[in-house]
């Protein structure tokens, strides 16, 4: 063989290739990847609304020995370094401690992510009878593409509060017997008008009308009799009416489970990836913590697709008052300098997806700039919009910490950002935590398809960014 030559070994030495994760990895451990991802299935088709979410995660929290603040405060509990906490927001949001050796005022290691992903909501009036039809008003749920959800199946999830306070959970079509739901678009014999519009307009808001009934109640006296017939069924099986939907939280989302895509397996086709996808890696990786230096939190927040607005959003004080709460039995006297010292030196992984190059749409990425589908979980340094807009910027001190980390602990990584300069952009919670002062930076997987109602990742990225989850928290 005959040797390098002198600009070979220099640009082996100088230049930097991102590897894909299939040909870099072990066959052992490719074995992991695959039993890794049979769980983050089964994780989807569990959890798929924010409550449902929320429910899995304490589940297996539960299992797995964490214990509720809530018990701790009202036994008075003594926490010691390597204790299992969680705390529980209005059944939408999660958060999960691992008590570290220092003192929480030293900081945390966080990785947070959102459990609420795009969809269709009813509206509080929803049930209407037209066109021999009973029909369903809704409104849609963060940035989705309308045109996306028409002429599929589809289920409702949720929960109705009756009249007494009784509170019914509702979930409609994933069942294999269940019926399912269905929202009709134009043949294209008639279409011509619409065919013609811009392709955002071609279905409305208002458009988004689901089908739940076809059939009259028998009685010739009088109105709305499908209407009628789909009440009594519903009374019949959850003991509903209809003024109960004015309280209801009801869903509408993809029916179906998750799926493996392409004849090797090498994908996952589901609906809400975006965020569960990272919410998952993030849990896996802090039921494998035992008692870290610094406390390990994984933070599963609601509201991100609609702005983190709301109680159960980022923005709300859920967080910032389980700290206080952790400070108050944790040190020898509470005072809010202390919380603001604990989150102000805390370093985060926001844990949020991001847009993978799609051969398909070249013209709107980077390529030289853009993630690709099973290169490794990916840096975000900033979002925003045009111009960076509205974006965490992570400085380069952080950003390469956590390249060493990741780099120590054979975490194969990449580093992309949203699209072309003047394309388009997009956020995260990034910038609300690093309100507090903390170190943070954007941090998940790359995705196909974002936000439609099935988008697609590498099982190879989703078991990477829970291996850098993991290794960042022990750092």
């Amino acid at each position: 063989m005959s040797e390098k030559s002198q600009g070979k070994v220099l640009q082996e030495e100088l230049t930097h290739k991102w590897d894909n994760i299939w040909e870099v990895m072990e066959a052992t451990e490719e074995e992991k990847v695959f039993e890794f991802a049979e769980g983050y299935k089964e994780f989807l088709n569990r959890g798929k609304t924010e409550r449902e979410s929320a429910l899995e995660i304490v589940r297996i929290a539960r299992e797995n020995g964490y214990i509720s603040l809530e018990e701790i405060i009202e036994k008075g509990t003594k926490i010691e370094p390597g204790m299992k906490i969680y705390a529980v927001n209005k059944e939408k949001a999660v958060v999960m401690f691992v008590i570290g050796k220092e003192c929480l005022t030293k900081g945390m290691n966080i990785i947070g992510s959102h459990i609420d992903a795009p969809r269709i909501d009813l509206k509080p009036n929803p049930l209407y009878e037209d066109g021999e039809l009973a029909l369903l008003k809704t409104h849609y749920y963060g940035g989705i593409k309308k045109y996306q959800w028409v002429s599929m199946p589809l289920a409702l999830h949720g929960v109705v509060i009756k009249s007494n306070g009784e509170k019914v959970n509702i979930v409609i079509g994933e069942d294999e017997n269940d019926p399912v739901f269905f929202i009709t678009d134009l043949l294209p014999h008639l279409a011509k008008d619409q065919v013609a519009k811009k392709l955002g307009e071609g279905i409305t808001g208002e458009g988004l009308n689901i089908i739940i009934g076809s059939i009259p109640y028998r009685d010739k006296e009088l109105n709305e009799k499908i209407k009628l017939n789909v009440l009594k069924l519903l009374n019949e099986k959850y003991g509903i009416k209809e003024e109960d939907f004015t309280t209801a939280e009801l869903e509408v989302v993809p029916a179906g489970k998750a799926r493996d895509v392409g004849i090797d397996r090498g994908l996952i086709a589901a609906h809400g990836h975006d965020d569960r996808v990272c919410a998952y890696a993030s849990l896996k990786a802090i039921l494998e913590i035992d008692t870290p230096q610094k406390t390990a939190v994984a933070l599963f927040v609601d509201k991100e697709e609609v702005g983190s607005y709301g109680n159960t959003g980022m923005h709300s004080m859920f967080f910032e008052n389980v700290v206080s709460e952790l400070i108050e039995l944790t040190t020898e006297s509470y005072s809010e300098l202390k919380t603001k010292r604990a989150l102000a030196n805390s370093r985060v992984l926001s844990a949020d997806v991001c847009a993978a190059f799609d051969p398909n749409y070249p013209e709107v990425l980077d390529k030289r700039n853009a993630p690709f589908i099973g290169k490794g979980v990916t840096l975000v340094k900033y979002t925003g919009v045009r111009g960076k807009a509205g974006c965490n910027d992570a400085n380069a001190e952080y950003i390469s910490e956590i390249r060493r980390i990741f780099n120590e602990n054979n975490v194969v990584w990449q580093i992309g950002e949203l699209g072309k300069v003047d394309q388009g952009g997009g956020g995260t919670i990034a910038f609300i935590l690093a309100n507090y002062g903390m170190e943070v930076v954007d941090c998940g997987v790359p995705v196909l398809s974002m936000h439609a109602p099935y988008e697609l990742v590498s099982k190879s990225d989703v078991y990477m960014t829970y291996k850098g989850y993991k290794a960042f928290f022990n750092a």
